[in-house]
């Protein structure tokens, strides 16, 4: 029954001409929202680190900026989280196979700053799948702290965590093309 469900959620996204699959939204503190995407794939620069829009069936991504209430002082509400480390999995359901993926930051007019690699599924867009998120804190090189910082919110930007979700469903995401 939820299989079903899903599946009209997403047909009627579709419709409506809902560019990305919002696979899930999360709020960690201190006051940083992840939105975890599957999305039209696209044509990515440079060539010799993405793989080309056509080999591809998703845009797999994170859109990490901080909330609008509740964050730190001196935050810009709303501003790009930069400096993590983020990995996904996409585990097919039917058949057990699995992509690993690292997210980088990439740029662009829709959603600016994000996360995300383009992706192929490891099956069949009609499968579905378990999608994790995993995310590592930035390290001490790629993010100092000052001692306000240090005093309020302790020696890290954030914790790391991962996410997980269950039967994720791509088809329609799969079969839709920005050229349209």
């Amino acid at each position: 029954m939820l299989k079903i469900l899903i599946s009209f959620i997403l047909l009627f996204n579709l419709l409506l001409s809902a560019p990305e699959l919002v696979i899930g939204e999360e709020r960690v503190n201190p006051g940083i929202v992840f939105i975890f995407e599957g999305a039209i794939k696209d044509h990515v620069m440079p060539m010799g680190m993405h793989l080309p829009e056509d080999q591809t069936h998703i845009h797999i991504e994170a859109r990490v900026n901080w909330d609008e209430k509740n964050i730190p002082d001196g935050t810009p509400p709303g501003g790009f989280v930069p400096y993590l480390h983020m990995t996904a999995t996409v585990t097919n359901q039917r058949t057990g196979l699995m992509t690993f993926v690292d997210l980088v930051p990439h740029i662009n007019l829709i959603d600016n700053f994000h996360y995300a690699r383009n992706i192929t599924l490891p099956g069949q867009d009609g499968d579905f799948y378990t999608v994790d998120f995993h995310i590592i804190r930035p390290t001490g090189i790629d993010l100092a702290l000052h001692k306000d910082w240090l005093d309020n919110y302790g020696d890290s930007l954030l914790k790391d965590i991962s996410f997980s979700y269950k039967d994720v469903y791509f088809k329609e995401i799969c079969g839709a093309s920005r050229r349209d």
